[in-house]
């Protein structure tokens, strides 16, 4: 495609390769805790996919840990340890979630004396009722329902070295931010941010969220396997809904089905296609390296930027 013009491609073989006798040191029930709702993700796919990866992901951290030891060092002054920012993008339920816990375990497992944090990016939407004040709950996910001054005001306070850093925290149950919960970021060496919008520009002409990360990842897939798995996981979702009447899916999970499903495929249309289409795909190439995906959710190519 036109906008990879500027990346390797490499079949899942071939990245495989380039680091053949890594062995993952997890069971496939540590997987499981790991995956998403309904992702696939098997031990193979550690070995031949996201070992290569990490050791790509350690050559750039030691890259970005001796530029910041120079750069102090030639401007005579002490800083506090910069942390090395990871951005994970990609559209609904394509497996950012999976992935980005995935490489913070492996990444804890394999730098034991690096302190490794993650957070959603799903924290910074505004909470429903503001955007119901703002009439945006039907663009929700869309970039106009992100409070994208607070994720940039994070990102900085992160980049800056502040001691404690707080995000918000998002109910997937609830479908709507926990009020006066928080989650503490206390000074990490690494930090993982997973969501839809951290390769965008939504609303802010001064910053990119990018600019804040040092490498960046992009989940792709084709958006007919996308919608495949998000009708996929909202049926696991009423199945899991049904006997909570506080979760939001509650209300669909004890009525007819088929109109729960008839409401889901517009949901997918109107919302999350059109989003993937106008707002996320065209940041793509925006990415240091994506992760494409074909049926049941296994990796097939890998692209790296030149």
């Amino acid at each position: 495609m036109e906008d990879r013009i500027n990346y390797y491609q490499f079949d899942r073989d071939k990245w495989h390769s380039f680091y053949p006798n890594g062995r993952a040191q997890l069971s496939q029930e540590n997987l499981n805790d790991i995956r998403g709702l309904n992702d696939r993700i098997s031990i193979d796919d550690v070995e031949a996919v996201y070992l290569p990866l990490i050791q790509l992901l350690k050559l750039r951290y030691a890259e970005y840990q001796q530029w910041q030891q120079q750069k102090t060092s030639f401007l005579q002054m002490e800083e506090p340890r910069i942390p090395f920012i990871i951005g994970i993008a990609g559209p609904v339920a394509v497996g950012k979630s999976t992935t980005a816990r995935l490489l913070s375990f492996l990444l804890n497992q394999l730098l034991p004396d690096e302190r490794v944090e993650m957070i959603t990016t799903d924290g910074f939407l505004f909470p429903n009722a503001e955007l119901k004040r703002r009439h945006l709950l039907k663009r929700k996910g869309f970039p106009e329902s992100y409070d994208m001054e607070k994720l940039l005001t994070f990102l900085n306070d992160v980049k800056r070295g502040e001691p404690v850093v707080k995000s918000p925290v998002y109910s997937h149950a609830t479908y709507d931010i926990v009020p006066d919960q928080m989650h503490r970021i206390e000074r990490p060496d690494i930090l993982i941010v997973e969501g839809i919008n951290t390769l965008q520009l939504p609303t802010n002409e001064r910053l990119y969220v990018s600019d804040f990360f040092d490498f960046s990842i992009y989940v792709d897939a084709q958006p007919e396997l996308i919608k495949h798995w998000f009708l996929e996981r909202f049926g696991l979702l009423l199945d899991s809904a049904f006997q909570d009447p506080t979760n939001y899916y509650y209300p669909a999970a004890i009525g007819d089905r088929d109109e729960a499903f008839d409401m889901a495929r517009n949901i997918w249309h109107d919302i999350d296609l059109k989003n993937l289409e106008e707002f996320i795909l065209p940041t793509r190439n925006r990415a240091d390296l994506i992760l494409h995906k074909t049926k049941h959710h296994l990796i097939n190519k890998i692209y790296l930027r030149k």
